[in-house]
């Protein structure tokens, strides 16, 4: 293994006496997160600039197995530097010596257009080149699992927002929120979810590039505390066949000179024209973004109707069982909005690129945004969403493909290199997939999401 080390300023130092190992972290194509460590000694302790070698295969690899699919382009000559962002270090309270950077991919020295962060900073040039700044957060839902003789079961059998849940989970619950305050991440909210030890956990919004750097740590954050407690945590989006599954709603706000401009009290629907192009550029988009924020054969499991998963192709205003659900605040004031279609399972930096992507081009087009929903579209008749162009998002992640693949603007924000390495893999992962039962997917899947 071909580990480089360097120091560019010996100025300053970002590491504290106590941390002898650095991970750098990526999130490949098929959404694992990855690391290579670099041990930091004593005479480099002022280094300001740390990477490692991987190979261009690394985004090649599907789930099922280290191989790179060949249809990616991507093959194991040719070397990539894995540049620690040093803005992102952080001591890892969970892991005592060890500390977390996230990576950036370069090639030649430059940024790699297979690169899924440095995807999302380009994308978010573009943004605010366009005068908007785009924030978020990402909200996770999560169950906790025991290992019972070869199987997993829920840690509990409660039901939603149980105050027993809340006593049963409170030492490992402190211990991810106490873990998570000290990497510098604001949790806001947390209850027990519907599901049997399904836990929900919110945490406060930031930059685009920072939130998904956030969303990185969270699981892996959770998952290292939860192994503490002898337990398995998983984000995989559908376990149990008869309950409820995991998502990973993105929650979003656009701002301007650090205003929110979101609302506008004396416009259609309270939105500003910005904020109604924006999201009417998503709604356009989705049926292709849903190949990048739901992309695995188990995610179409959870995304049915009459299951507070946003199984039609709307939006409205507090309605949570519409696709874009537009939240409205105690003082009826709109500070963001939620796409309820996105699991953990999702590559964050390619999910939330392409989503900023989709709602550019709502504003470059000024595309008109239709009528809000404010019904359960699983109960409307065909007329009803003939009158509100409501239509069912895709029902697989083939399906979803085959959208992405036709959908002009989202393929060219990816790039040619990076939408070929993403779809092979994809693709690969489908085909080794698509007959697996639940019980089947959840075996292989369950302690990789």
């Amino acid at each position: 293994m071909d580990i480089n080390e360097r120091s560019v300023d010996h100025t300053h130092s970002k590491f504290p006496s106590d941390i002898n190992m650095l991970r750098i972290l990526w999130c490949d194509n098929a959404n694992i997160i990855r690391a290579k460590a670099v041990h930091i000694n004593a005479s480099n302790a002022h280094a300001s600039d740390f990477y490692v070698g991987i190979s261009e295969a690394m985004q090649a690899l599907p789930v099922m197995y280290d191989a790179p699919v060949r249809e990616t382009g991507l093959s194991p000559v040719g070397e990539v530097h894995l540049t620690a962002d040093l803005a992102s270090f952080m001591p890892l309270p969970y892991a005592p010596g060890h500390s977390r950077a996230m990576g950036d991919m370069l090639k030649n020295g430059k940024p790699w257009a297979c690169c899924p962060r440095n995807f999302l900073k380009k994308i978010d040039v573009e943004a605010h080149e366009m005068n908007v700044e785009v924030k978020g957060a990402f909200e996770n839902e999560f169950y906790l699992l025991r290992a019972e003789e070869g199987k997993f079961e829920s840690v509990d059998a409660t039901p939603f927002a149980s105050t027993y849940a809340m006593d049963l989970n409170r030492e490992i619950i402190e211990d991810i929120i106490r873990a998570l305050t000290a990497q510098g991440i604001t949790v806001e909210q947390y209850y027990p979810e519907s599901g049997p030890g399904q836990q929900e956990i919110t945490i406060r919004y930031s930059s685009a590039l920072q939130a998904c750097d956030h969303q990185i740590a969270f699981r892996e954050t959770v998952r290292a505390i939860a192994r503490k407690h002898g337990l398995v945590a998983s984000f995989l989006p559908k376990i149990f066949p008869d309950k409820t599954g995991n998502g990973c709603h993105l929650h979003v706000s656009l701002w301007h000179d650090d205003t929110n401009i979101l609302s506008d009290p004396n416009n259609t629907y309270g939105l500003s024209d910005t904020a109604r192009q924006f999201i009417a550029g998503i709604l356009s988009h989705l049926p292709a973004l849903m190949a990048l924020t739901t992309p695995t054969p188990n995610s179409y499991r959870r995304i049915k109707p009459n299951s507070w998963s946003g199984a039609f192709q709307c939006w409205g205003f507090d309605n949570k069982e519409a696709a874009i659900r537009v939240i409205t605040d105690r003082d009826h004031e709109i500070r963001h909005f939620e796409l309820k279609v996105i699991d953990a399972s999702s590559n964050p930096y390619l999910a939330f690129g392409a989503v900023i992507a989709a709602g550019l081009d709502g504003i470059r087009e000024q595309l008109q945004l239709g009528k809000p929903v404010q019904q359960d579209p699983g109960y409307l008749s065909e007329g009803e969403h003939n009158e509100y162009n409501i239509a069912p998002l895709p029902s697989s992640l083939s399906d979803a493909l085959s959208h992405l693949k036709n959908d002009a603007v989202v393929m060219r924000a990816l790039g040619n290199e990076l939408a070929r390495a993403y779809i092979g893999v994809k693709n690969a992962e489908w085909d080794a997939l698509e007959n697996l039962t639940l019980e089947e997917e959840v075996q292989l899947l369950l302690e990789k999401y």
